[in-house]
């Protein structure tokens, strides 16, 4: 069906989205489309790119996390959602298993408490560090609406930068055996690294919140 058509790919510029995004493309050329070379943005400008039509598909939406961005590319007037790559997928926040049973820590409120929060300090400011999500991804608007619904800006600090080049800076200190906070997705490696129920534990939320939509 794709034989003369050629057709451009969007992908965001994390790396580890490319292993999907290749099968993606092996798929699309074997049914005789002419897959040519990627566009590189961030993920809203990957979003927004597809809806404006200077390319042809993005994989890597996630949903609803990614609504705003959606819509900021016109939405469903400009673009069309089809299927699922990945169902049972999660996101959120984890912390050394260690910590948890030591100090009976399972929902993310917790950290309201100054004492509690002060053995995840690392940068001396006796304020817990969140080791979280980049600058302009969904996760980020999530995790600062998260610290102002959960009270925790007056205990808890969001350490940001490239996620990739953080990351593992929290997977050494959990092998150090040192109190660890830190955001994440399934599937992803990481979560082959720091397995939940074995080196960490998921938190839980006191009640949901997530913004605007």
């Amino acid at each position: 069906p794709g034989e003369g058509i050629k057709i451009t790919p969007q992908a965001s510029t994390t790396a580890e989205e490319y292993f999907a995004a290749y099968i993606m493309e092996a798929g699309l050329e074997a049914l005789g489309y002419e897959v040519q070379d990627k566009l590189i943005a961030q993920v809203q400008l990957s979003i927004i790119s597809v809806c404006n039509g200077d390319s042809d598909y993005y994989i890597s939406l996630w949903w609803p996390l990614h609504k705003a961005f959606w819509e900021q590319g016109g939405g469903d007037a400009n673009c069309q959602r089809i299927g699922k790559m990945t169902a049972g997928a999660l996101q959120g926040y984890l912390i050394d298993k260690k910590s948890s049973e030591a100090y009976g820590i399972t929902h993310l409120d917790q950290f309201k408490d100054p004492e509690l929060a002060k053995l995840f300090d690392i940068d001396g400011d006796d304020k817990a560090d969140l080791y979280g999500c980049e600058s302009g991804w969904g996760c980020e608007r999530v995790q600062v609406h998260h610290m102002k619904a959960y009270d925790l800006n007056d205990t808890v600090d969001i350490k940001q930068g490239g996620y990739f080049a953080i990351i593992p800076d929290a997977i050494e200190r959990i092998k150090a055996g040192k109190p660890t906070l830190y955001y994440t997705w399934t599937p992803m490696w990481l979560s082959g690294i720091l397995r939940p129920g074995h080196e960490v534990v998921w938190l839980n939320v006191p009640f949901t919140s997530l913004p605007g939509e």
